[in-house]
């Protein structure tokens, strides 16, 4: 079945904006009618097979991955418009907006998806999660150590992620930091020579 969806524009409805799409809050209903929100984050108009094919490609690599310090897929949806990756949602959002944010924040528009794949608006709007920009040394640390434990795992999987930063660590509201955004990584082959990969002494 081909969703229907219904979307109030407006800058402030939305989480996250970029060159090829827009990233909303959502809730996704699974089985025994229990909800979780999620992120939805969409591909926009217009756009050409290959971002398709790359926007899918992201998909496909978080699938693999099953580790707390990296960001979980909850699912695709390819049969609609626009196309949709559906992940676990991360209450502060990015580390580097979520360790300057003031005290207050924009309204966030929130979607409500099935497992159906039916896609509605909600009327729900919700505020983000308010930071006034403090932490103690160990909260720090475990921060610290959460984006290493992400690191080190994707190397055990034999993947270099190649844009790590601050914009693509989420934290959760237990201040718990996953990696994101897998657009530009790679899977290492064991016998590789590319240079980008290696180097000798």
């Amino acid at each position: 079945m081909v969703p229907q969806t219904e979307r109030e524009e407006g800058n402030n409805c939305i989480l996250v904006a970029g060159e090829f799409g827009e990233v909303y809050k959502g809730r996704l209903k699974l089985p025994g009618k229990r909800e979780i929100y999620v992120a939805i984050k969409t591909l926009k108009a217009g756009y050409s097979e290959k971002q398709r094919r790359d926007f899918l490609s992201e998909a496909s690599i978080m699938g693999q991955f099953d580790h707390p310090n990296i960001i979980r897929l909850e699912g695709v949806v390819t049969k609609s418009r626009p196309v949709m990756i559906i992940t676990e949602f991360m209450e502060n959002g990015a580390l580097d907006s979520f360790l300057r944010r003031p005290s207050s924040g924009p309204w966030h528009l929130v979607f409500y998806l099935t497992t159906e794949a039916h896609l509605d608006l909600d009327a729900l709007c919700v505020l983000p999660q308010q930071n006034d920009g403090q932490f103690t040394v160990i909260q720090l640390v475990g921060m610290l150590r959460g984006i290493a434990a992400g690191m080190k795992y994707l190397a055990e999987m034999n993947y270099v992620h190649r844009d790590l930063a601050a914009r693509n660590i989420l934290v959760n509201s237990n201040l718990v930091c996953k990696v994101s955004d897998f657009g530009l990584s790679r899977y290492l082959q064991d016998d590789t020579s590319d240079p980008t990969y290696t180097s000798s002494l």
